[in-house]
């Protein structure tokens, strides 16, 4: 028998954690996330986790998969896909609705298109291969083995590169004792702002970081060890503050830069949701935040 799950996507700004932790607060509901950078500890501010809204009415709304690797360590999707079986299985033995919810378009349609996902150990012999070739010629065995790369980010950084090499060679390996996925009968739901209101989400979340301190954040990750190089792989707020932290831009080169990088960003997303629904993945749109809506619809398929 399928097990109910429901999925809250949208891009960057969208308001998407402040939805599903008031559904959560009001079904009694757990949040998974899906976002391939909230899984990291001490990286707070530059990945938007906003912890303080997932205390509702002064209670606390229980929450998986963030913080819960350090950022020396790497998580790919294998790994974001086992995890989430394993705990919307407990979610759903418990009687507790799992609300999945993030932007990382990848990793939500594992879960929805039920993603063949081989697993793919540290492989020692692949590594001391690989150890001595540039970063170009990674590259290039990276994109021989998948030829339409989703994830730019691996391209930038020669142990993600070597990392997603050893990931496509334990695809191409059929493996029988591949994790059994659960039955999930998902309903999934998509914030959606007009493009003028995004952007303007988009500035002011931007300020009201960097008054957070999240430039701050970034000098104080290179301090505890993670070099310029890595950091920069962990995305836009990450690159464009190191940048500015070796003096290769100024503060308003970073600020307009990082406001327009991360619109582009935003576009991409909804791209990316788009062509889920194209492959058969059914989004059922809010016009902005219009939780009634959200919520009577949820209660309907819950029936």
């Amino acid at each position: 028998m399928a097990e109910k799950l429901i999925v809250i996507l949208g891009p960057t700004a969208s308001g998407k954690t402040r939805l599903a932790a008031q559904l959560a607060y009001d079904l009694h509901g757990e949040i998974i996330s899906a976002d391939s950078r909230q899984v990291y500890k001490n990286m707070n501010i530059g990945t938007g986790k906003d912890l303080n809204q997932y205390i509702v009415h002064g209670r606390q709304i229980p929450y998986h998969l963030i913080d819960v690797l350090e950022p020396q360590n790497e998580f790919n999707l294998f790994e974001f896909q086992s995890r989430f079986y394993m705990i919307f299985g407990d979610l759903t033995e418990k009687k507790i609705l799992p609300v999945l919810v993030g932007g990382t378009g990848l990793y939500l349609e594992s879960v929805l298109k039920e993603y063949d996902m081989p697993p793919s150990p540290i492989n020692e012999e692949c590594r001391s291969n690989l150890s001595g070739k540039t970063k170009e010629e990674l590259q290039q065995i990276l994109r021989a083995l998948k030829p339409c790369l989703h994830n730019n980010t691996d391209l930038e950084d020669s142990g993600r590169l070597i990392r997603a090499i050893e990931i496509e060679q334990a695809r191409s390996i059929k493996n029988k004792d591949q994790q059994k996925k659960p039955q999930i009968d998902a309903m999934v739901f998509g914030i959606k702002w007009e493009r003028a209101a995004l952007r303007q989400r988009i500035k002011i979340r931007l300020e009201e970081r960097l008054a957070e301190g999240m430039v701050r954040e970034v000098a104080d990750l290179h301090s505890a060890g993670l070099s310029w190089e890595k950091l920069e792989s962990f995305g836009l707020e990450y690159r464009f503050i190191s940048q500015y932290l070796q003096d290769k831009i100024t503060f308003e080169e970073m600020k307009k830069g990082l406001t327009i990088a991360i619109g582009q960003f935003a576009k991409r997303q909804e791209t990316w949701f788009r062509r889920m629904e194209k492959k058969g993945v059914l989004i059922n749109w809010l016009q902005s935040d219009d939780y009634p809506l959200l919520k009577e619809s949820v209660m309907k398929f819950l029936r």
